[in-house]
């Protein structure tokens, strides 16, 4: 692996070939459109219009927070036992699982067993949840729940989080890290060679004439993404923090983010999907110690650092009481040492200097540049989306009232100017809802339908697939300039109709990108069937799918 001198903007290149070097190439769209017209032929499917509207509540706003899960979703992965003064302290998931993720899990277990004691002779322990930094911040912001400590990825979080609570620096650097994007050898050679010197403007110009594909993850959810973020819209302000989200600059981000499709929701699982893609990716954002502990970018990458650094933070939220402040210095204190600092490069948290090339804007800043981008992410495109509802008898009960409240939860996050359709599938597919502008009326036919969920019989997911991607084909035919998206909830394996085998090459033609959400299904051939056009695979709980479709669709429609 070679670290390669800074770049100020993050890209992502995609290409359009699938597969590997012994594999045919991708169908033309023509073909696969041809193809899946033969498949919707095959299939035992059947049109089942919705026959009455629902009264539709007035809209809360599009707010993440309304959809949180409980707390406790988020697990304690360390826990004090008998300390005297205990804080909890939120931390970025990257440092608070387990084996080369865990490092901030064993440095809190071995805090606890180390005794330390504040000045006046009370015991320390801290209790450490694992939480994704923007989920975190989601929590802060909405202030129901809080903890003492908050440590996300990068400072960006503390920045926005000081907007809505008292926030208290603990210490600026808890480990070292840094974002960058991870390219392929080829890639950059080819860019060097169209472009010269990859700089921000070269780049964003390229972006722009459509000579790269763009992708990122959510930075609503990402500290990867929202760095990003930040990233472009400061290169196209020219630095001027004043000017980012003006209208000149917003007009200029449209045009770049009309050739930028969605990837993943969080670095994490962009580590997954390339770790489990089929080549379609020439390079992607990541952070470094992600990507030195992914075997599969051991040789053929190059490391591009980017934007502001990742030294994971820790602060005090809210009003902590002087004992908590002192048992979080200690912990801080604590991790900075050398032993655990030398752990840290044990498991990559060693990247190499660097220093960021961007000024962090105020939090007032960020809140509105992320705003920027919710408006702005679909560069002027119409967007069709289609819902594929898995009604088959397993989900009967908690998960088909869970579909329920997580599908009317999403429609806050729909623009009206959407078009939306719907499909359900049992051991036969059926078309609920045609594709229609989410005006009001659609509104109520939609709700209707996810009112009146029906579970019984087997699964044909992907018949029900191939249906909603014809409708989204159709769409497309009309006007080519459509942003299509296929999102399919579901909770098992296919037990009826087409298979993934029957499918997969029509997908990749068609590029049309396929999203599931998983109850506890088979969530590798999900994530393969995902990965097909670089969609996202989540993995979804009862209680969190509600939270999670809405951000889903806060960042990709």
């Amino acid at each position: 692996m070679r670290v390669l001198p800074l770049l100020v903007l993050a890209f992502v290149a995609v290409a359009c070939v699938g597969g590997d070097e012994d594999s045919d190439e991708p169908l033309e769209p023509a073909e696969a459109s041809a193809q899946l017209d033969e498949l919707v032929d095959d299939i035992d499917w059947f049109d089942e219009p919705v026959t009455r509207s629902a009264s539709i509540p007035p809209p809360t706003g599009a707010n993440l927070a309304n959809t949180l899960p409980p707390i406790d979703e988020f697990p304690i992965v360390v826990q004090s036992r008998g300390a005297d003064e205990v804080v909890e302290v939120w931390s970025s998931t990257e440092k608070s699982g387990e084996g080369t993720d865990g490092w901030m899990t064993e440095a809190a277990a071995a805090f606890n067993d180390a005794g330390l004691t504040l000045a006046d002779g009370s015991t320390a322990g801290v209790d450490l949840r694992s939480i994704a930094s923007g989920t975190g911040y989601q929590f802060i912001a909405r202030g129901q729940e809080l903890p003492q400590g908050f440590t996300p990825s990068n400072e960006l979080w503390t920045e926005m989080s000081a907007e809505f609570q008292t926030i208290t620096p603990i210490s600026e650097q808890t480990v070292p890290n840094v974002a960058g994007i991870v390219m392929k050898d080829e890639t950059a050679e080819q860019l060097t060679a169209d472009y010269g010197e990859l700089s921000a403007a070269n780049l964003v110009d390229a972006v722009i004439a459509g000579d790269l594909v763009m992708g990122y993850t959510d930075p609503f959810a990402s500290s990867t993404g929202l760095n990003f973020l930040v990233t472009v819209l400061d290169t196209i302000a020219g630095g001027d923090e004043s000017q980012v989200t003006s209208p000149d600059v917003t007009s200029v981000f449209e045009q770049f983010q009309r050739q930028v499709p969605f990837v993943a929701l969080t670095t994490l699982q962009m580590r997954d999907s390339v770790e489990n893609d089929t080549g379609t990716l020439d390079a992607f954002v990541m952070e470094w110690q992600t990507y030195t502990n992914t075997d599969s970018l051991d040789s053929g990458f190059q490391f591009i650092p980017f934007g502001v650094r990742h030294d994971n933070p820790l602060v005090g939220v809210g009003d902590i009481s002087a004992q908590d402040h002192e048992v979080l210095e200690l912990f801080g204190d604590f991790v900075a040492g050398q032993e655990w600092q030398e752990r840290a490069a044990e498991v990559g948290f060693d990247p190499a200097p660097y220093t960021s090339t961007i000024e962090v804007p105020s939090g007032s800043t960020l809140i509105e540049e992320q705003n920027v981008w919710k408006d702005k992410k679909d560069g002027g495109r119409p967007v069709s989306t289609v819902f594929v509802v898995d009604v088959s008898g397993s989900m009967e009960g908690t998960r088909i009232q869970a579909v329920r409240d997580a599908m009317l939860s999403a429609r806050e996050f729909i623009k009206p100017a959407t078009s939306v359709g719907v499909v359900e599938f049992n051991d036969t597919a059926i078309k609920r809802l045609d594709l229609g502008e989410f005006d009001l009326n659609q509104q109520g036919r939609y709700s209707a339908i996810a009112e009146d969920l029906s579970p019984g019989g087997g699964t044909a997911m992907y018949d029900g697939i191939v249906l909603g991607l014809s409708m989204l084909d159709q769409q497309r035919q009309t006007d080519p300039d459509v942003k299509p998206i296929l999102v399919v909830l579901t909770d098992g394996q296919t037990t009826d109709g087409l298979s993934f085998d029957d499918v997969d090459d029509v997908i990749e033609g068609l590029r049309i990108p396929v999203y599931t959400v998983g109850f506890e299904a088979d969530l590798e051939e999900l994530g393969r069937l995902s990965s097909l056009v670089e969609a996202a695979s989540i993995d979804a709980s009862e209680q969190d799918v509600e939270f999670k479709i809405a951000a889903l669709f806060n960042a990709g429609g």
